[in-house]
């Protein structure tokens, strides 16, 4: 990667390529990643651990290099976590954190590759708080940060939270689920898996609206039934 940049590219976008080919093997045609937010030596290690980089130029070219390999192999990408997560010095999963820079900070950092990859299909939200733009919700249930990110960020894809069960949410599933849906986004996550709570989610999702439709059905039309050719795949990579 040191000596070739542009052929470590390539090489994540084969990578990315050869999971959406086992994704598809077992049924999945969606992935959450790639993840574009900007680390800092203060970004908690859960979230750290899956940056691509510290400067929004190259990790900007690296989350375009894994969407562009997972739509190459069937799979939507999912980018996240807009509208930029990666001041996070806390553990979603476990509270949440709130950061203070400005709206100009902001647009020139972790703002600056969602920009860059908003023609991307699918999209998932950030559970922290902005407070020089919201300081009272979480973005993932902030009408504010919503239309930030269609608006500013220009992102009109299908719009997805973080999963609902992190604790950086308060109330009840049903409380997170409609303050989320009421503040714009498409679709609600939830990763758990238990049947009761996946009941108490969708009921208080409710219907799509007909705007989320459109942006589904946009989405859906863009994974691709392919026939890749593994063994070929996989003498690619290993020739880089």
């Amino acid at each position: 990667a040191q000596r070739d940049p542009d052929r470590a590219v390539e090489a994540l976008a084969l990578c990315a390529a050869l999971i959406a080919q086992d994704l598809r093997s077992v049924g999945i045609d969606c992935n959450c990643a790639p993840v574009a937010d900007i680390a800092r030596d203060t970004t908690h290690p859960f979230l750290r651990n899956r940056c691509y980089g510290t400067d929004p130029a190259s990790v900007t070219v690296i989350a375009r290099a894994v969407a562009d390999g997972l739509l190459a192999g069937g799979v939507l990408p999912v980018v996240k976590h807009m509208p930029g997560h990666g001041r996070s010095h806390l553990d979603t999963h476990l509270a949440l954190p709130t950061v203070t820079p400005g709206l100009e900070e902001l647009r020139s950092t972790d703002f600056a590759p969602f920009r860059a990859l908003a023609d991307l299909p699918m999209a998932m939200t950030a559970h922290l708080v902005f407070a020089a733009l919201d300081p009272d919700h979480p973005a993932t249930q902030s009408p504010r940060m919503i239309r930030l990110i269609r608006e500013e960020i220009g992102f009109q894809g299908l719009l997805m939270t973080d999963d609902l069960n992190m604790e950086a949410l308060s109330g009840s599933l049903a409380d997170r689920t409609a303050r989320s849906i009421a503040a714009g986004v498409d679709i609600a996550l939830h990763c758990k898996g238990d049947l009761a709570q996946m009941q108490e989610v969708a009921a208080a999702a409710g219907q799509m609206t007909p705007a989320a439709m459109d942006r589904g059905r946009a989405a859906l039309a863009l994974r691709r039934k392919v026939a890749a050719d593994l063994p070929a795949l996989l003498a690619e990579l290993a020739d880089g």
